[in-house]
């Protein structure tokens, strides 16, 4: 169940792994990370999927519907399936004509297309256009975008219903106003637009294609096995190509949205954005927030590709043209008075404008950018892991409580190598690092102290402090690794060596255990204690960094866990381990 019996668009927090890939796809930022959890909040959503689309865990969804169709079907009224065109890219070919057959045994009693109402409503775009409306309103997640975040334009969409709801209209119409209409398409926006108060009463329950093959599983239909049929009512024009980019344009008679300067069509929630921006208001825009199209909706599961959809979407367009028939009812379609296709097509688009409600000042946004480093205007990469455009937008999402300081990449990041770093620096182990050529790149103070050195190795050879001969073996690729005892008697060292390398990166590391002291004593075991704790304690701290930074972990960062768990391998073997290898 959703978090709140009306919410549309929801997280399944079981399957939620704190990816931020939702949040990071998000169009209107309508995501919200707390304690390890990405939420949508509805007050900002617009329904658009794109989060149930791109989730690689199947954490997002949506409401299911398919309860209050069947209880529609059971109550003995007259339901009415209105099929959106992009139909032909869920069940292409053969499954097409089945589909319908299949729907009608689910107790459908008409069957039609919702392109016979996509006619009518791009015929009243088209009376529209140019009388200071230009955008088409066919997409509910643009119009949900454009009245929530660019309420300036909402008197430039087309007064026209959409295609959905001036279908249902129709049907009610034909069939009489106690029919009950079921919307079945690719679009989880859909279920938002039924909640509109200028599109009340049309469309009674929108169901999503995969919501309607779960319904046909559970009631044991097999599409393969049902008989070929035909819609009802016979569609006009070239309405079937609304799912594609450029069908609406082309149905209106103002193009097809590509060679047409004075109208154009527009794909991706990115795009749509772009293209709000900056088209003059006499150019006719046709937006769609899915890419490719209705084609590419979040309800339409299939493994074709978009081309193969695009192209079933041609080809039965094609194959109905030709045929010209309808089926058995086809005066569910009817014929429509001029009265009744305006009233069928009739809509209001007003600005609902967003607001957080939370009053924030620019003193509080220096402070977070301060909080997670980004105080300087250099500091502010602005890179968009986090999911945010700027640290600026972040850092006003953290105030709104949108957003948490640890879901900055780079900050997490560096935190996690300062963190390496000082707990290596710490370490009672003598630890040093070289490059391929032997020269030291960097060694901590245990082992300056345990070789008597000064500040000043970087860049020296190795052989000029120790022999050096175990780890041109290790280098030159002769063993693998170097797991012995080190002596030099006259320095008195007497030491436990571990010698392994980084082969990618080039480079050497020899890490040191001091035995000069073990007398089995508390000196050795306060050292390896010591050791133990301040490597466990950096493991632990790289496994909350890798929880929230995942996939964008530094190199540098699984370099440094490496090499600490090759200091408590040394650390824990013990005494008596020590005294046999001895």
């Amino acid at each position: 169940m959703p978090p709140e019996k009306h919410q549309l668009v929801y997280t399944l927090t079981a399957r939620c792994r704190d990816c931020h890939r939702c949040l990071r796809v998000c169009p209107v930022n309508a995501i919200s990370i707390a304690n390890g959890q990405a939420s949508v909040k509805p007050e900002r959503c617009i329904s658009c999927g794109a989060c149930i689309r791109e989730c690689p865990q199947g954490a997002k969804t949506y409401r299911r519907d398919i309860a209050q169709a069947r209880d529609l079907i059971a109550s003995g009224a007259v339901v009415a399936a209105s099929v959106a065109p992009s139909f032909a890219a869920a069940f292409p070919d053969w499954k097409g004509g089945r589909f319908v057959s299949a729907l009608r045994r689910l107790g459908f009693a008409v069957v039609a297309e919702t392109a016979v109402g996509a006619y009518y409503s791009a015929q009243a775009c088209a009376k529209a256009a140019g009388n200071g409306s230009n955008i088409c309103g066919a997409c509910p997640a643009a119009v949900n975008y454009i009245e929530k975040y660019r309420p300036e334009l909402a008197a430039q969409i087309m007064p026209a219903a959409s295609p959905m709801v001036a279908h249902a209209r129709l049907l009610k119409t034909a069939l009489g106003q106690d029919a009950k209409v079921v919307f079945i398409g690719p679009c989880v926006a859909k279920k938002s637009e039924l909640e509109r108060q200028d599109a009340a009463g049309a469309v009674d329950v929108a169901l999503t294609f995969e919501e309607i093959t779960e319904w046909l599983g559970k009631s044991g239909i097999d599409i393969a096995s049902c008989e070929e049929s035909a819609f009802d009512g016979l569609p006009r024009g070239d309405s079937r190509l609304y799912p594609v980019p450029g069908g609406f344009l082309k149905t209106a008679g103002l193009g097809d949205g590509f060679m047409n300067p004075a109208a154009i069509s527009v794909t991706g929630a990115a795009e749509v954005k772009d293209a709000l921006l900056s088209v003059p208001p006499e150019v006719a825009v046709e937006p769609l927030f899915c890419r490719e199209g209705c084609i590419n909706g979040p309800g339409l599961k299939t493994a074709d590709g978009l081309l193969k959809r695009r192209a079933s979407v041609f080809s039965y367009a094609a194959k109905a043209q030709t045929a010209k028939t309808g089926g058995a009812k086809t005066g569910a379609a009817g014929k429509f008075t001029d009265d009744e296709i305006r009233r069928a097509c009739a809509a209001e688009f007003s600005p609902r404008p967003f607001k957080s409600g939370v009053e924030i000042s620019e003193a509080d946004i220096q402070r977070v950018l301060e909080q997670t480093g980004k105080g300087e205007p250099e500091q502010q990469l602005n890179c968009g892991a986090c999911g945010y455009r700027s640290c600026r937008e972040k850092a006003v999402a953290v105030l709104e409580g949108m957003a948490v300081p640890e879901m900055c990449i780079p900050l997490m990041r560096r935190r996690a190598e300062q963190r390496a770093d000082r707990i290596i620096s710490d370490s009672p182990n003598g630890i040093v690092v070289l490059d391929s050529s032997l020269s030291i790149i960097s060694a901590n103070p245990a082992f300056r102290t345990l070789f008597s050195c000064s500040d000043d190795l970087p860049g020296r050879r190795l052989s000029s402090v120790m022999d050096s001969a175990p780890f041109e073996k290790v280098a030159a690729g002769a063993q693998e690794s170097v797991d012995s005892v080190y002596r030099d008697a006259p320095a008195g060292i007497f030491c436990k060596m571990l010698i392994y390398p980084l082969r990618e990166e080039g480079q050497v590391i020899g890490i040191f255990v001091n035995m000069a002291q073990h007398d089995g004593g508390e000196t050795a075991g306060l050292q390896r204690a010591q050791t133990v704790a301040q490597a466990r304690e950096l493991l632990e701290h790289q496994i909350d960094m890798a929880q929230h930074i995942a996939m964008y972990l530094g190199e540098s960062t699984a370099k440094s866990e490496e090499l600490v768990k090759k200091i408590i391998a040394l650390s824990e073997e013990g005494k008596d381990g020590l005294d046999n290898t001895l």
